[in-house]
């Protein structure tokens, strides 16, 4: 396991953009007002030859039990548990405040070795901020800015002792596992091969599945219950989730990446900044990932917001799987799904055929069912079409339904082939294919997703029509 280090601290210290320092990219969502972080973010950061697991946390704050705030206190403290140290952040031009001094009693109870920073040290109004970090009796502080990265040298040299003494750890932990195995395998009188000595496959490429819809749709609730545990702060309120976080998972031995998002609201209903922040975030998310799940509320679906966000996922050429959530709420399940499965064959005609999965997040009903249709559409949006097979198809459709005439003179068809997938791109070559009518090209779009079996993924269709030798002068 790679050394874990946790930014700590109340809120609005710099933690994210120490975070985003660390990385190397501008991962975390960063804004001058306090509390934009709510869920813990992992990254993989670097610092010289460190190489170390950076987790970046929601601001903590004193709260009421059971309130949002109160949640996200548990997810910090969840982190600080699991982290090898705790890097305590403090504001060096606001100085030490009863806050830092009451949450660092907080730190101090995980028995987790802890380094405190001054951030925002750069000046010289900074300095008694500093000195007064000394207070807290956690050794010397590290005086940095994380904006303009001063200080990243210092920080280095507090953490360097300790991520040697993991790594020493790790490999001692490495070699007496080795050592007992080496020992059982000389005592051990048997032809058979033992599980551990068999060589394991190279494991695939994890599944990119992003998770969007709009709020309170039971988003962060259903990767909670994919994990089996509560990674993700959930809540009756809408809009918990601002940052989009990627989680490693694996579903039946396939290793899958799951992307949570901020739900998307209408366009001209986002007047907050960190809202447009964080639906920014999400539609990179759709763009990073491979397969989109968008999860509706069964009880309120197909709003049109819902068919925007289904819009956008065809736009970026993405798998699309519709995942009805709160489906323990309805009644009448069977009728039901037959009336959104039609609902959506008449609403989604840019996906025809997309799966429709009926789940609950809160008991995990479906989950099985969803990731198999996942992986389903996954392979739909990767299949590949010999130009054989694609060309007998066009004769068929040419003889069936030839295209119309322009101008008295009819358009030539002449091949057809398949450049790529991610999604099944298809170019059509012949004659005058620019006088092509649209009407047209959807009957050979829907041809193609009905003929090769392409439910669930856009099809792109481009028209190249070969040159005349006679239309110029030679």
């Amino acid at each position: 396991m790679p050394f874990t280090l946790a930014l700590v601290g109340r809120p609005n210290v710099g933690k994210s953009t120490l975070f985003n320092r660390l990385v190397g990219k501008k991962l975390a969502l960063v804004d001058d007002r306090p509390g934009v972080t709510r869920d813990r973010r992992e990254g993989d950061a670097k610092l010289a030859d460190l190489s170390f697991t950076v987790i970046d946390t929601a601001g903590l704050e004193e709260a009421q039990q059971g309130s949002l705030t109160a949640r996200m206190r548990e997810q910090t403290e969840a982190a600080i548990a699991s982290a090898d140290c705790v890097l305590f952040l403090i504001d060096a031009r606001a100085g030490l405040t009863p806050d830092d001094r009451f949450f660092a009693e907080i730190v101090r109870r995980s028995d987790t070795p802890v380094i405190v920073a001054a951030n925002k040290a750069e000046g010289k109004a900074a300095t008694p901020g500093i000195l007064d970090a000394y207070e807290l009796g956690f050794g010397e502080p590290v005086a940095l800015s994380a904006e303009h990265g001063e200080g990243i040298a210092e920080l280095y040299d507090a953490l360097r002792p300790l991520v040697d003494a993991h790594v020493q750890e790790e490999e001692a932990i490495r070699a007496e596992a080795e050592h007992v195995a080496k020992a059982i395998a000389e005592h051990v009188e048997t032809d058979e091969p033992s599980e551990a000595d068999e060589e394991e496959d190279d494991p695939a490429r994890p599944v990119r599945i992003a998770i969007v819809g709009r709020p309170n749709a039971g988003k962060s609730t259903l990767i909670n219950a994919m994990l089996g545990e509560e990674r993700l702060l959930t809540g009756p309120e809408a809009g918990i989730t601002r940052d989009s976080i990627g989680l490693d998972w694996e579903w039946r031995d396939r290793k899958v990446k799951v992307f949570d998002t901020a739900g998307l609201r209408k366009r001209a209903r986002i007047e907050d900044k960190v809202e447009k922040l964080a639906a920014a975030d999400a539609i990179r998310a759709v763009k990073f990932a491979e397969v989109v799940v968008i999860l509706l509320d069964a009880t309120i679906p197909f709003e049109k917001q819902d068919l925007t966000i289904v819009d956008l996922v065809e736009r970026e050429g993405r798998a699309l799987v519709i995942g009805l959530n709160k489906w323990d709420l309805i009644e009448s399940r069977g009728a039901t799904l037959s009336l959104l499965k039609e609902e959506a064959a008449r609403l989604l005609p840019q996906v025809k055929g997309c799966p429709v999965v009926p789940l609950s997040g809160l008991s995990g009903a479906g989950i099985d069912r969803l990731m198999e249709a996942v992986l389903r559409v996954h392979a739909v949006w990767n299949r590949r079409i010999s130009t054989s097979r694609i060309n007998r198809w066009l004769e068929n459709v040419k003889s069936n339904h030839p295209p119309p005439a322009v101008s008295g003179r009819r358009i030539k068809l002449r091949y057809m082939t398949q450049p790529k997938a991610r999604p099944p791109h298809f170019a059509l070559f012949g004659n005058q294919l620019d006088a092509l009518p649209e009407s047209y090209k959807r009957y050979l779009v829907n041809s193609i997703r009905e003929t090769f079996d392409l439910p669930g993924v856009p099809i792109r269709l481009t028209v190249r029509t070969s040159e005349n030798p006679f239309g110029k002068d030679r």
